[in-house]
């Protein structure tokens, strides 16, 4: 039994005819005949009986047209799901980010995606910078949104959206007030950082260390939201992602401060294993995110 037969078979019940299925099948009437037959024999009993110039289904012909019609819509259907995955419209991606880009950036531009193809299947997982790269390179995820790459071996990364650091303090804190405020007044600040190997961590730390300023660190904490907290009740300052600080500005529970030589501009990077063959859905994010980048560097130089 194939489904070349079941196909077949199913035209000629429902033709109840030889010669009108094999014009619908655009075969000859012997070779109908010839399926039929072959099904038959495959299933150990007659399928048809003639009534005068008519084909009536027995009672086999019955029970297999049942299962038929059943066989064959799964079958129709698995095609339309593989021609969907084949072209992205369908699938699964795994995605990874470091913790603020996972938390403030990679959200709203899946948004979009999702609802060009809500069929796809989308994970992300929000890691430190170190962890995003591991599952990259072991190819657990797909593709990767994170900030600094130390070493980029192996992977192609492409810029994604601006990363614009800045100096935030409570209203209350004396210097958010003044304007020009020189850069090396920050060293007698008490400043609020992450953890060691934060990518924020990391570029302060480099700025520091480049003009030879000392750093004052009152607190560690793990989490952008915790140092947001700790700055609103004046526990110190903190350099972070403006990204990061939107809600708290609205609200006035924090204020950037007019510091020199800020913002400071860092990138994005949109991530994947170099020479990785992606599927469908994710090379169709993929190609999503750099659309997403190009349409928002253009609003970005409208406004």
């Amino acid at each position: 039994m194939n489904f070349q037969q079941l196909r077949t078979f199913r035209v000629v019940a429902q033709q109840r005819s030889y010669s009108r299925a094999a014009q619908l099948l655009y075969l000859s009437q012997p070779g109908v005949s010839l399926q039929v037959r072959a099904l038959e024999e495959s299933v150990g009993m007659p399928l048809f009986e003639r009534t005068g110039r008519h084909l009536r289904l027995t009672e086999a012909g019955e029970a297999l047209l049942e299962y038929a019609d059943r066989i064959l819509a799964l079958v129709d259907e698995s095609q339309h799901v593989l021609d969907e995955l084949n072209g992205g419209e369908r699938g699964s991606v795994r995605l990874a980010a470091s913790t603020t880009a996972g938390i403030y950036i990679v959200p709203r531009a899946l948004g979009g995606f999702h609802q060009q193809y809500p069929a796809v299947r989308l994970t992300l997982d929000v890691v430190n910078r170190f962890t995003v790269a591991d599952r990259l390179l072991h190819d657990e995820v797909d593709v990767a949104v994170m900030g600094l790459i130390d070493d980029a071996h192996d992977l192609e990364v492409e810029p994604f959206l601006p990363n614009e650091l800045v100096v935030i303090a409570s209203p209350r804190n004396p210097l958010a007030q003044r304007k020009r405020i020189p850069i090396e007044e920050l060293s007698e600040q008490i400043m609020l950082l992450r953890e060691q190997g934060s990518g924020t961590r990391t570029d302060i730390e480099r700025m520091f260390a480049e003009r030879q300023l000392p750093l004052r660190i009152g607190m560690e904490l793990r989490s952008s939201g915790s140092i947001k907290q700790a700055v609103s009740v004046d526990l110190g300052i903190a350099i972070m992602p403006m990204h990061a600080i939107e809600l708290e500005l609205l609200a006035k529970r924090l204020v950037v401060l007019d510091v020199q030589g800020f913002p400071i501009r860092r990138d994005w990077s949109l991530a994947r294993r170099m020479g990785r063959h992606l599927s469908a859905a994710a090379s169709g994010l993929w190609d999503y995110l750099m659309l997403y980048r190009d349409e928002s560097a253009l609003a970005s130089a409208l406004a």
